[in-house]
């Protein structure tokens, strides 16, 4: 049976893509889940960087939804807009480790609070592997080489 109209056109198009530009789009709409393990089981694998700023946890959320309908309405911006939220959320992460591992208050030692947790741990995995991944990615369409295998 042959199929028709969008569910063909979307078949043709996840055929012909990547798997590296596919797994960013299913990393992008699994946001939707991040979401709710975020705020209703309280579990905050995605972006535990910003615990302590609900408010800037929010907008992360958004622009994630806000980057997959740009690479689902225009997957030639992918690369760039990749590249760009890589940097990001690579730079965010980095800083949110490094700085609380670096620099030990003896508060920190006292009270035992303060230090990396596990979700953090996750969190940096998940979104620093597909951060690389979409940086890595978007670097060598911009410079117009061909991954090696991805």
């Amino acid at each position: 049976m042959r199929q028709t109209g969008l569910l063909q056109t979307v078949t043709d198009l996840e055929s012909v893509l990547p798997l590296s530009n596919r797994i960013l789009k299913m990393y992008y709409a699994g946001t939707a889940a991040f979401l709710v393990l975020d705020y209703v089981f309280q579990v905050n694998v995605r972006v535990a960087f910003l615990d302590a700023w609900p408010g800037w946890r929010l907008v992360y959320y958004c622009a994630c939804f806000g980057l997959l309908a740009a690479i689902i309405w225009r997957p030639a911006w992918a690369e760039v807009l990749g590249v760009v939220e890589s940097i990001v959320t690579l730079s965010a992460l980095i800083l949110s480790m490094a700085v609380r591992v670096m620099f030990v208050t003896s508060d920190m030692i006292e009270t035992g609070s303060g230090f990396v947790t596990t979700q953090e741990i996750i969190n940096f995995m998940v979104s620093g592997g597909i951060a690389w991944l979409s940086w890595q990615r978007g670097m060598l369409a911009l410079t117009g080489r061909q991954p090696d295998s991805f």
